[in-house]
């Protein structure tokens, strides 16, 4: 599919659009610079189906995980969630748990839930239509995939004024900025999988879930700024119409 896509990048388009500044920076090391007119324009949510409208956090604190499946080679990102979930566990004074919403087959489940030691909530795939509501219950999102392009999740949990926490790979660190949440180093080679470094995510976690009236208006103000439907739309007519 890249190869195809490559070919059409390099010989018949005439503008391209990104669609994160690591996006256009990956193709060009992956594909070879071009000198063609391109754009990077970020995914757009609607602000208004995805709100902190009736936000209803409970006092113990929800790390979420949102990700389509989480098997066949995502198994890394549901442990490095239940590594963060553990290790800022040891660090607040409230319960935490961990909420993964999405597919994940019965035997890594079964394996995850006995070896945790943070509780772990398995909702399974949901309808679109309650993510708002998962998101606006949870005290943060962490962003599990690892080099996303620009994940639909982040954007709209940052939507529901949900703080997000990350790694510093793929696109995350240009859509979660300080006020919106926390992105750490990864600490190792992102690239091989390798095991992340913990501990200075744990601490970012930490310090969202301790100080949520900051971070939730910022991570709301984050989204209204940069990630709604009318923005995207007009970068996109741009891009097309010149």
């Amino acid at each position: 599919g890249n190869l195809v896509l490559s070919g059409i990048r390099r010989f018949i388009t005439e503008r391209i659009v990104y669609q994160s500044e690591f996006s256009r920076v990956w193709w060009n090391q992956r594909f070879g610079n071009i000198h063609k007119i391109y754009s990077v324009v970020h995914n757009g949510v609607d602000l208004e189906t995805y709100s902190p409208a009736g936000q209803v956090p409970g006092q113990t604190y929800r790390l979420l995980v949102v990700e389509g499946t989480m098997g066949g080679g995502y198994e890394s990102g549901l442990e490095n969630a239940v590594r963060l979930a553990e290790a800022a566990a040891r660090l607040v004074s409230r319960p935490l748990e961990l909420v993964v919403t999405g597919e994940v087959g019965p035997k890594l489940k079964a394996e995850w839930t006995a070896k945790s030691a943070v509780p772990i909530t398995w909702t399974g795939l949901v309808k679109r239509e309650s993510i708002p509501q998962l998101m606006r219950e949870a005290h943060a999102l962490f962003s599990a995939d690892v080099h996303p392009a620009c994940p639909n999740s982040v954007i709209e949990a940052l939507a529901c004024g949900l703080p997000v926490v990350a790694y510093d790979t793929g696109s995350l660190a240009e859509l979660v900025t300080p006020e919106a949440g926390f992105v750490a180093p990864y600490g190792s080679n992102s690239w091989k999988l390798e095991a992340p470094v913990v501990e200075p995510l744990a601490r970012g976690l930490v310090e969202v879930l301790e100080n949520q009236e900051k971070f939730r208006a910022g991570a709301r103000q984050r989204a209204e700024s940069a990630f709604g439907l009318q923005a995207m739309m007009e970068k996109y007519l741009e891009a097309l119409l010149g």
